[in-house]
């Protein structure tokens, strides 16, 4: 679970993803969080009336269906990245990734130049509020082992199976 709330205020949409309910959030300038049932099913997103969606969350709905149908390998859907510079430069490095392949905590701490903040690295993933769109699924351990998910390593596996990799 993410230890740091984005503000959400802005547009809002829900829909369904194969492991459950998520809510697609806005900030207006680009996607802000993705927000899973069953990582948060206390927040009161849930229950409580939002805004309605924009072009952005509309966007980012239809992009999200058609990768889990197969039929996207890369999103295009502006995002609002939220974070410390470190988290943020993290987020950036994972975007890199290309669909179909992992790199390790280790590969994108020397790709941000911090070598030996693998761990780091481990959290600011944990962190991600976009989880899907900034592919921290693709980080794989130094033996390429499924490790921490903050969806669960049963989505990990989901989602790097969707891509052929899994």
């Amino acid at each position: 679970m993410r230890n740091e709330r984005v503000d959400t205020k802005g547009a809002r949409q829900h829909l369904e993803l194969p492991f459950g309910k998520a809510i697609v959030f806005s900030d207006g300038r680009g996607v802000c969080e993705i927000l899973t049932y069953a990582e948060s099913p206390k927040r009161d997103e849930w229950t409580q009336p939002g805004d309605a969606p924009d072009r952005i969350t509309e966007k980012a709905v239809k992009q999200l269906q058609e990768y889990f149908r197969g039929k996207r390998k890369v999103f295009d859907v502006p995002l609002s990245l939220h974070g410390t510079d470190f988290q943020i430069k993290v987020y950036k490095a994972m975007i890199d990734i290309p669909f179909g392949e992992t790199k390790s905590y280790g590969d994108i701490a020397r790709v941000i130049g911090s070598p030996k903040a693998f761990r780091a690295v481990g959290g600011a993933c944990h962190s991600n509020p976009i989880p899907i769109i900034v592919p921290c699924h693709r980080v794989v351990g130094s033996d390429g082992s499924l490790t921490g998910f903050g969806l669960g390593l049963d989505v990990k596996k989901l989602l790097l199976d969707l891509e052929g990799i899994g």
